[in-house]
């Protein structure tokens, strides 16, 4: 199994402007540094959930289909599946067809790519490195979906990182508060 990112999320859950208020903070000389420091609290959550917070786009690749009729899929909240590929030891790519050979549940977390009615994987021998592609969109979507929990466990670390920015900055390991994994915790999904 090897995840690979395809499309990076086109905002952060909180907004620089956001995040200065919250740190009473007037001047506009550090923000390069607070907007690093968000992307870094955001990663820290998703670590912490093991979900996505704001939409993404994902390549999850698996060395042999499951036993079972279905594949969980990382980083909930699962969106849609864009495709599901497969290449034989041949080297012919194949695409599943959505609806005919798979459906996707996105009601279940973590979501799911489940068979269709009578329809089992694929039998073709397939190539020996990561021969099965799916491309899927996961995350909760825009800033406004993420639950508050969440971007207060945020700002509790942004208040952490910016007062202690000199680490911040020379890359020092910075203590977490408790209170913020707590906030995660809840939130956090158990698998993968």
């Amino acid at each position: 199994m090897a995840l690979v990112i395809q499309t990076e999320p086109a905002e952060e859950p909180l907004s620089i402007e956001e995040v200065k208020t919250h740190l009473r903070v007037d001047m506009d000389d550090d923000d390069d540094l607070i907007s690093s420091m968000i992307k870094t609290a955001r990663e820290h959550a998703e670590d912490v959930t093991h979900r996505k917070l704001i939409t993404q786009t994902w390549k999850y690749y698996l060395d042999e289909w499951p036993d079972c009729e279905y594949i969980e899929l990382p980083f909930p909240p699962l969106k849609t599946v864009s495709s599901i590929k497969y290449t034989d030891y041949n080297l012919a790519t194949t695409t599943m067809t959505l609806a005919t050979d798979y459906v996707v549940d996105t009601n279940k977390e973590p979501g799911r790519i489940v068979l269709a009615y009578g329809k089992t994987w694929p039998t073709a021998t397939l190539h020996v490195t990561s021969p099965i592609e799916i491309i899927f969109i996961c995350g909760f979507g825009t800033p406004e979906d993420i639950p508050e929990k969440i971007k207060s466990g945020m700002k509790i670390d942004l208040s952490t990182y910016y007062e202690n920015r000199e680490d911040f900055l020379a890359g020092q390991q910075i203590e977490h508060l408790g209170i913020v994994d707590k906030l995660y915790y809840s939130s956090r999904i158990f698998i993968f």
